[in-house]
């Protein structure tokens, strides 16, 4: 099917002494839209939360409460949301009224040249007083909406700004739960590589113990020592992992990066089922669609607002007040003024200034609309790709787990064959590298489909739900 303008509807935004701002509408994306998703057999269901509540870890639950409280740059993009209202409320007064309260007092002497006082050197002069208050108003009449496609413009730039919060809120609580399960597997790895190196010690002894008894040769002994060497070289480069991401949180969650957090001992369990939902959902759930489409819908109204520009303006003005040398005569009617006038403009020739403002306008509304249909098309392919990877990492796990179990049955019997002189000390080697090598591969493995998860839930703009 192909999408078309018509089938979402947006909340309406109230804003103090303004109205909604423009309807949403979903533009052609000239594109035929599969009425299920391609990259996987799950075609419906409802998308539920962002998934680490699922994930049953109750740290990850208080470090992404925590990200969503302090990270400063959720904190930059709310003061933006701030300033957008208050953006929309400044082009939402010109609709109203302007009435200003005025109150006006000066004193002058003059002179009168030529005029002395007789018999005396002075000049003739007096002074003066005057006093006043007045009230003047003045108010554009909209006759071309020019004034409400301002006001709309901006309403929809504030709608754009809190779906962008909303988003930045998603990812925020996204890379939260990534980079803690990074650093997890990390601390898991750390483990990994100081038993793999507790073990080569032990087994590194035993050819030492060999070698000096004369039973196998320095070849053997060299051997080991170099396998024992590169696993503690090993230990060091996954602690130094370890510390990187350990601040990597802190700074996700606005701390210091002092390196005191702790991780777990295990990664959580991949959470069952795909929430896949329906592709034309999509449009509706993702903030950053929703933001698109919010900025496509300004850049329309300041079309509209570019071409009423071209039509005549009509502004009415009236002042009333009074006037008077004594500060008591200002409440007496008998000294009252007042003006009324009305004003009528009609642009005849500004060197193409306001036909080039129409021609830009329109460029940037046709800009936001090719924008909107690429972020959609991405967002179709982020879906698409994160559904279909699904199954092949779940094989990947299964396969690696099936490798490390063989790894380990396998160094046991190069070990045992080693020790009873059936076998070379390299068939132990070998049986170390690659147990390790496994073990390491299955870990990273169990976090790429944590990893997936969460990446799934944030490319079908699931709803956080923090607890």
């Amino acid at each position: 099917m192909t999408i078309r303008a018509s089938a979402l509807v947006f909340p309406l935004l109230l804003l103090a002494s303004c109205g909604g701002a423009p309807p949403a509408r979903i533009p052609d994306l000239e594109v035929d839209v599969p009425e299920r998703w391609t990259g996987s057999e799950v075609s419906g269901g409802p998308v539920e939360g962002m998934g680490w509540v699922r994930f049953q870890d109750p740290a990850l639950d208080a470090l992404v409460a925590e990200a969503i409280e302090r990270n400063h740059d959720l904190r930059a993009a709310s003061a933006r949301v701030a300033a957008a209202e208050a953006q929309a409320r400044i082009a939402g007064a010109d609709l109203f009224p302007a009435a200003d309260l005025a109150l006006d007092a000066s004193r002058q002497r003059q002179v009168i040249v030529g005029l002395p006082i007789p018999g005396s050197d002075e000049v003739l002069g007096f002074r003066s007083t005057r006093l006043g208050v007045s009230l003047n108003v003045a108010w554009e009449i909209d006759l071309w909406g020019r004034l409400r496609a301002q006001r709309s413009a901006a309403l929809a730039d504030v709608e754009a700004a809190r779906a962008v919060r909303r988003a930045t809120r998603l990812s925020l609580a996204a890379q939260v739960s990534k980079t803690w399960f990074a650093l997890v597997e990390a601390r898991m790895q750390v483990d990994l590589a100081e038993a793999t190196a507790a073990s080569f010690r032990t087994s590194t002894e035993s050819v030492r113990a060999r070698y000096e008894s004369g039973t196998r040769p320095s070849l053997d002994l060299r051997l080991s020592l170099s396998n024992l060497g590169s696993a503690e070289s090993e230990v060091a480069r996954r602690r130094e992992i370890q510390e990187a991401t350990v601040r990597q949180v802190e700074i996700l969650l606005g701390r210091y990066p002092s390196g005191e957090i702790e991780a777990t001992e295990d990664l959580p369990p991949v959470p069952p089922g795909i929430p896949a939902g329906l592709p034309s959902e999509l449009l509706a759930r993702r903030p950053d669609l929703l933001a698109a489409e919010r900025r496509l819908a300004a850049s329309t109204e300041r079309v509209a607002e570019a071409r009423a520009s071209l039509y005549p303006r009509l502004a009415l003005t009236a002042s009333g007040g009074t006037a008077s040398d004594a500060l008591r005569d200002l409440v007496d009617e008998d000294f009252g003024v007042w003006t009324l006038a009305g004003n009528l403009l009609q642009p005849l020739f500004q060197g193409g200034r306001l036909r080039g403002g129409v021609a830009l306008a329109e460029a940037l509304e046709s800009e936001g609309l090719e924008i909107y249909r690429s972020d959609v098309l991405r967002a179709f392919a982020e879906v698409e790709s994160l559904l279909a990877a699904q199954d092949p990492l779940a094989r990947r796990e299964e396969e690696l787990g099936s490798s490390a179990a063989h790894a380990r049955a396998a160094l046991r019997l190069a070990e045992d064959r080693y020790a009873r002189g059936l076998g070379g000390i390299l068939e132990v080697l070998e049986a170390q590298r690659r147990t390790f090598v496994s073990e390491t591969a299955l870990l990273a493995a169990r976090r790429d489909r944590l990893d997936a998860r969460v990446d799934l839930h944030l490319a079908l703009g699931g709803d956080l739900e923090i607890p």
